[in-house]
């Protein structure tokens, strides 16, 4: 992505920040990684790999434009290499966090010292990964990092009788798979990460990759097919619960105590 008012052709001719469009929602997987400042062969490599898996993803060469687009946009995590062409890695993670941006951030290096390592990590970073690295263990790290900063140490999610695997991207009630399309999974997989906090209706923009996006009330529809399908699985409980005017919110059941 470019900041507010740029057009995609900008952004298609723009050399040094590229976008990958709404590719996430095409298997329901929900997530967006910003790729700042890596090297051209490295961050061709995680390209590859973040585009099997169907990740979304935006990339910037420069520092300076890597820390716009963090305090802009909503990533789910940060992949920053401590070498940018025009700013010092250790400043902009230290600005990065000065400016309260408060998203996941992975540091790659080229083979360093100890104490870099444990500098990053006290400016903020919360992983670090040394090149040259194996493309499996850097996304099970993102996928890791980005469960973690949702509060979810587990790769599963439990609400009531239903759970989410983020893994496999499958959900099951007692056992038993849901037969969910990839818009429904997407959208319960967002609201299960985000459990307990209201997600607002423009969260299509992201799941579509802000292009060609539907109708704002199309969430509705999608929503309610999803709440019934849940209705069917469950036997009568789907815990999504609408907040007029803004958008929904996943909650747990709520445990009712028998009287003493």
């Amino acid at each position: 992505m470019l900041l507010p008012g740029a057009h995609l052709a900008d952004r298609r001719r723009d050399k040094r920040i590229s976008y990958r469009g709404s590719q996430g929602i095409e298997t329901g997987v929900f997530m967006r990684v910003l790729i700042a400042s890596v090297d051209f062969f490295t961050a061709a490599s995680i390209k590859r790999t973040l585009a099997k898996e169907k990740v979304m993803y935006d990339t910037t060469d420069l520092g300076e434009d890597g820390l716009q687009m963090a305090k802009l946009y909503d990533y789910d995590i940060i992949v920053l290499d401590l070498a940018p062409p025009d700013i010092d890695g250790y400043e902009m993670l230290q600005r990065l966090r000065a400016a309260r941006v408060d998203t996941p951030i992975l540091i790659l290096s080229g083979p360093c010292e100890l104490g870099q390592r444990v500098k990053c990590l006290r400016f903020g970073a919360d992983d670090f990964l040394t090149k040259p690295f194996d493309c499996g263990e850097l996304s099970a790290r993102i996928q890791a990092i980005v469960r973690r900063s949702n509060g979810h140490s587990q790769s599963t999610i439990r609400t009531g009788k239903r759970v989410v695997n983020l893994d496999t991207h499958v959900v099951s009630v007692d056992d038993q798979p849901v037969n969910l399309t990839n818009r429904e999974y997407a959208i319960l997989e967002l609201l299960s990460l985000r459990k307990g906090t209201t997600v607002t209706r423009t969260l299509l923009d992201q799941l579509y990759g802000g292009i060609n996006a539907p109708e704002l009330k199309t969430m509705d529809v999608f929503v309610c097919k999803l709440r019934k399908k849940l209705v069917r699985a469950t036997g009568g409980s789907h815990y999504i619960r609408a907040v007029w005017g803004y958008g929904y919110v996943l909650r747990d059941p709520v445990r009712v105590t028998p009287p003493s």
